[in-house]
């Protein structure tokens, strides 16, 4: 994903204090409210880890196509029906990108649908890294990438059969132009997603619809770095203008849940992502990211295209106050 534009707010320590001690309070105070199953953060921290066993899921790269199969086994194994969306796209630097789009359903049968997303590649540049010797080392993409695979996985591992979702993961959105690069291009990123968008509205890609005669989604939620240490997510711009009652449910459901202390309810930035290319194409689309406005290395955190993003950054409590919050979002549905 790529920084567009953030704004910038300040929080005194104090504040800071009262957030974790709100965090506590909510968990006890909200219980009763909880709908749906528990989701598991040891289980979602382990399908996080085994990603990042392949190593660096960079395009073209062997560790890419032996998790990509990976996922799709890992799907089917918890009973979806996946189909594969394969393209060649053109990088920034004109370099050819094997590209794969694994869209997972789970009971394809049933009415209305939702969408979860995440992208499951690695960014190859560690661009935003404090040494510059580390700017051409690939990332291990822990939480930007693997974490929302993760959620969704444990999701599709735990939810039932009363409730239809198909899971797709994005290829190709971390390839975007490095900050090294003598140009930069905002449609260098999400490439995976841009593609599905562009099959989507001109419904040219039969395999796409192959699960469902009519691809209509109740609602679309990106994830992206949703397992970070130290995470908020503040209600991004570009998820207000399309999908503004997405926004406000799916809020509403993290403080059902007892999680209101990680989805605040301040605007974050607007920010150029696999959503971008869905909400143009008519998926109205919201997306869960952090934003961090006091760190000085990203507003997406301090780890963010570094080789900094590993397993030893992921907060398994920020997996499971993600992956709470949707479950009790998608069971409150019904």
């Amino acid at each position: 994903m790529h920084n567009s534009s953030l704004i910038t707010h300040h929080y005194s320590l104090f504040t800071l204090l009262l957030l974790l001690v709100a965090c506590g309070s909510k968990q006890q105070t909200m219980e009763s409210a909880l709908v749906g199953p528990a989701f598991n953060e040891d289980s979602a921290y382990a399908f996080c880890a085994a990603q990042c066993q392949f190593g660096p899921r960079t395009m073209n790269s062997e560790a890419h196509e032996q998790c990509a199969e990976w996922i799709i086994g890992k799907f089917k194994g918890y009973g979806c029906t996946v189909v594969t969306q394969k393209a060649d796209l053109r990088g920034w630097d004109g370099t050819t990108l094997h590209a794969t789009n694994i869209i997972a359903s789970l009971n394809p049968s049933l009415t209305p649908r939702y969408m979860l997303c995440a992208h499951w590649d690695s960014r190859p540049w560690a661009d935003n890294d404090p040494d510059e010797k580390n700017h051409h080392t690939p990332v291990m993409a822990a939480n930007d990438g693997a974490s929302g695979v993760a959620v969704m996985l444990e999701i599709a591992r735990i939810i039932g059969d009363s409730i239809g979702i198909d899971f797709i993961c994005f290829d190709a959105e971390d390839y975007g132009s490095p900050q090294w690069a003598d140009t930069h291009d905002d449609d260098s990123w999400a490439l995976g997603a841009q593609h599905f968008a562009q099959q989507y509205a001109n419904k040219s890609d039969s395999s796409l619809f192959t699960l469902h005669s009519s691809l209509l989604w109740q609602s679309a939620i990106l994830l992206d770095m949703v397992g970070g240490q130290g995470a908020h997510f503040y209600q991004e711009g570009m998820s207000l203008h399309y999908a503004p009652s997405t926004v406000e449910a799916v809020w509403q459901a993290a403080n059902e849940a007892g999680y209101g202390s990680y989805f605040l309810y301040e605007r974050g930035g607007t920010i150029t992502d696999d959503h971008k290319p869905l909400n143009e194409a008519g998926i109205p689309t919201i997306d869960i990211i952090p934003y961090y406005p006091d760190c000085e290395e990203s507003g997406f955190g301090p780890t963010w295209h570094t080789i900094y993003d590993d397993m030893e950054h992921i907060d398994k409590f920020t997996l499971k106050a993600v992956g709470q919050t949707l479950i009790q979002y998608l069971c409150s549905q019904h």
